[in-house]
């Protein structure tokens, strides 16, 4: 069987694929060993995923992950290895390569991740051939559920907020600024915590127009600060995979209009086109 995954901070999408072709699919928590330590991401693995399936059989990984670059490739194989102990070939790749090969198969052009973190890149139909940095959590990562999180709990801490919008904010939180400096500074995964917020933005006694400014402005700074820097960026139709860009879509597509980019692919998660990826005659495992 091969075992395909799509890794995000916040969530793995898998799919194994038996010798018939059929496909089951399975969702666990997300794992970026920038900020799980290896222990925490085997023992996840065993408990959630494990128990739907048979480690045995499984004799290809292709895993694409959040943060897998340089030695953290290394790593993430590593610890596959050491749960799939009878899996012959294993390929780490980072997720950004996953969500070209997703949105354009093998065909070149622009694609984006807008998720929990953020990344974008050139792809010329078989590799990533331009990508300029994001720089994460704490330096950039503009547009992503983690920076509108940011973008709302700030608002929330200086008093910015419409009245109306930090009583549901209080109403349904109930945090005190202590405890969300607490979870931002002392504890693990804060881009997770500050991305899961963006989901208040749906709450409906959340005024409309804050959400619009808010989000407009996030995605405003993506374009301003990744997407335009590429040389000749708008001569790219612009694909895009998660839950950020697919729930917002409106509003991402008055700015890429104002950026003058055309409107390509729009995804919330991107297993499927994985999977018909490395089904296709011309993908086989290399």
């Amino acid at each position: 069987m091969i075992l395909i995954a799509d890794s995000g901070s916040t969530k793995t999408d898998w799919c194994l694929l038996d010798l018939d072709g059929k496909r089951n699919y399975f969702v666990t928590e997300g794992y970026n060993p920038h900020f799980a330590s290896a222990e925490y991401i085997i023992k996840s693995i065993t408990h959630n995923l494990l128990p739907k399936i048979n480690k045995q059989e499984v004799y290809e990984i292709h895993f694409y992950g959040a943060g897998c670059e340089d030695d953290k490739v290394m790593v993430m194989e590593e610890i596959l290895r050491s749960v799939f102990i009878n899996c012959e070939q294993i390929k780490t790749e980072v997720d950004l390569l996953a969500a070209a090969r997703g949105l354009l198969g093998n065909e070149p052009g622009f694609a984006a991740i807008l998720g929990t973190g953020t990344n974008t890149c050139i792809y010329d139909g078989k590799k990533i051939i331009n990508n300029i940095d994001s720089l994460g959590f704490i330096l950039g990562d503009e547009g992503s559920g983690a920076a509108i999180g940011k973008k709302i709990l700030s608002d929330y801490l200086r008093n910015k907020m419409p009245s109306s919008v930090k009583k549901a904010f209080d109403g349904i939180y109930g945090l005190s600024p202590t405890a969300i400096i607490h979870q931002i500074y002392g504890a693990p995964m804060a881009n997770r915590f500050c991305a899961s917020f963006t989901k208040f933005l749906n709450h409906p006694e959340v005024d409309s127009d804050y959400v619009y400014q808010l989000v407009k402005m996030s995605f405003t700074e993506f374009f301003q600060q990744l997407v335009s820097c590429y040389p000749a960026y708008n001569s790219y139709a612009f694909n895009c995979i998660g839950s950020v860009s697919f729930h917002f879509k409106p509003i991402l597509e008055e700015v890429l209009y104002e950026f003058q980019m055309q409107l390509g692919k729009i995804l919330p998660s991107l297993i499927a086109e994985l999977v018909s990826y490395h089904t296709h005659p011309e993908n086989s495992y290399t």
